[in-house]
Order: C-alpha cells, then structure tokens, then sequence
C-alpha cells in the first residue's frame, strides 16, 4: 500500500479546500476557481474519510408536505406532463435510470440525469455546478425548453387557480404562491431525502458486523487505490470537482465496455471537469457518469479504475469495489432503498 493517497483535482473555494459532505456556500464563482493540488490522506489515520449521513435538521413538516406535493405536480410544466419526478422518480434512486431524461413533447435531454437523493449534501448543483442552491436550481428544469418548458408567470396562474394550494401557501407563506415560496416548498422537500442508517454507516458506528468480509475487502481496496480521494464525505463525494479522464480518455475503452447508447455531446470532453457524483445511492442509478456511458456498475469501476487511477483492476477487485457500493444506500423514512 502506498504511503498516502493523492486527490489530483479539488475546488478551492474562498482559500479554503473543500473535502467534506456539506452544503456551505463558496463565495466566488466555481468555473473561475477550478485549481489543481495536491492533498495527502494517510490510509493509517485514524481520520475516517466517510462519514454517516446524517439525520436530517428539524424541518418545517408542512414545507415538507407541500415540496412533496409539488414535485410530483405535473403542472409545473408547458403541457402538464412533466414532473420533478419524472425524471427523479424516488422509487428508482432518485433518478429515471435512463441514459438521457425525457422532457416535453418528447425531447431528449442533453445529459445524464443525476440523484435527487442526498442532493442537499452537495457543494452545488447540476454536473457544472452552475447552481448554488436546491431552490437555484429549480429554475433550470422548469424553464429548460427541452425539460420543462415553463416560465414562472405561466406556473404561478396555474397554481392559483388551485384553491388546495392557495390554502396550503397560505398556512405557511404569508406572501403566498410564489416563485420564491415554490422553490423554497421544493428545496425544503428535496432536503428531506436523507438516506440514513445504511448498512455501511451502521459499520462506521461501530458495527463490524454490518457488512460482509467481501464489502470490507472492497472498501479497504476502495481506501488503498485512491478511490476515496474524489469520493469521501458524508455524501461519497458531491463535494468537488474533477477533469473526467485523468489519465486518457474513457472513449477510448472498447466499444464492449460502453453502454450502447451512449453518444457524443456537447458536455463531453477530455478536458471537462464535472461534480464528483455521489456514490451513496450508486446500485440504484445505473447509467453511469455525466453522458450515461457506463452501462453497468461494474464497467464504472472498471472504467474509473483505468482512466480516474491508472490500474487496471482484475474481476475479483471490481467485484469486491461494487459490493462496497452495495452497502451505501441506506433509510428513507424507514424503507430499505
């Protein structure tokens, strides 16, 4: 085992480097802080670099109630066919576990849609980070032409004709339905989505029993090759951002490692430094990576082994990383995702 671990790429943002699962807000703007480091993280020490994700802080119920409610609300698109979880359907992993989403009038979305899930853990949202906050990035999808398709005047009428909802605003909003009041409901639900208590965090709790001799295998190869230097946190990464394809690029893998049908598009590219997805509801959300190239959750591992880390990683090591990853996804309300 090598001494330390290096993390090629981070964010420095506001002279500080960001390693941890939190939602703190940098005080310039990300694509003008890209900064390559180099960072040390001895696998000896006793500084654990995944952290249990944590219950989530006493949120407003009925802000909760409302956010979950207009999630699902079809009306919050042009033609009223397109929700929040049309494309982040929570019983998929918080995704549509399709290689491109499908918004209105059946366009194709440009990009792989990422996990609704523990997405308030995040630095920032959307693959690029363009939004600071859950309730900034509302603004994309409703308004995207190809998703959405919406603006917020056509919302708003559309919402107030709903007397459930003017009551429901009402209780809680005293400047009632709003753009502001509609994002703040949704961002307040989608802080909610939590998944606690998996089996690998009860293992950092304590319990060495939790997961397999195989699970552990992977993730002490998980610690050892470096894969914790971009996935750590309380969110198993989420919290920094990274060129795609250190070493090479991944389209050079044969064609038999790829998913089918991934294609070429504008947000790929050598040079094209993306969020670090979290890995946390990973078995859940296949494809994989910003295009969808990665069919399977085994040719991620193989794929990121090979172009993230340089090692060419054999059947039994990938087998025992994607058993790792197998333990992350834990509780949502009390169901086992």
């Amino acid at each position: 085992m090598n001494k330390y671990l290096s993390i090629f790429s981070a964010v420095l943002v506001g002279g500080s480097l960001v390693l941890s699962g939190c939602s703190a807000e940098p005080s310039v703007n990300l694509a003008e802080s890209y900064l390559s480091v180099s960072v040390s993280i001895d696998p000896k020490s006793d500084v654990e670099p995944i952290q249990p994700i944590p219950f989530p802080k006493a949120l407003n119920p009925q802000k909760v109630a409302l956010g979950d409610r207009l999630f699902h609300e079809a009306r919050l698109s042009h033609d009223n066919t397109i929700a929040c979880s049309s494309c982040h359907d929570l019983a998929k992993g918080g995704t549509d576990q399709a290689y491109r989403s499908i918004g209105i009038n059946g366009q194709m979305g440009g990009i792989n849609t990422p996990t609704v899930y523990n997405s308030g853990l995040n630095i920032r949202q959307f693959w690029d980070g363009r939004a600071r906050t859950l309730e900034d990035q509302i603004d994309g999808p409703t308004q995207h032409p190809a998703e959405m398709g919406s603006n917020w005047p056509e919302i708003i009428g559309k919402i107030q004709k709903d007397p459930s909802y003017q009551k429901a605003f009402s209780a809680i909003y005293s400047e009632g339905i709003t753009p502001t009041t509609i994002k703040n409901a949704i961002a307040t639900f989608e802080r909610s989505l939590l998944t606690t208590n998996s089996r690998f965090d009860q293992y950092l709790q304590g319990n060495k029993q939790a997961i397999t001799d195989l699970e552990q295998k992977g993730y002490s190869l998980f610690n050892e090759y470096g894969c914790v230097a971009c996935h750590q946190g309380a969110n198993v990464g989420g919290n920094l951002f990274q060129k795609f394809g250190v070493f090479g690029h991944k389209d050079t893998a044969p064609k038999k490692y790829r998913n089918p049908q991934g294609k070429k598009n504008e947000h790929e590219g050598h040079t094209h430094m993306v969020k670090v997805p979290s890995l946390r509801m990973a078995v859940l959300t296949p494809p994989y990576f910003h295009d969808g190239s990665a069919a399977t959750l085994q040719v991620a591992v193989r794929m990121m082994g090979q172009y993230q880390l340089r090692r060419q990683l054999t059947e039994e090591e990938i087998t025992a990383i994607v058993a790792f990853l197998q333990t992350l996804s834990g509780q949502q309300h009390g169901h086992v995702l």
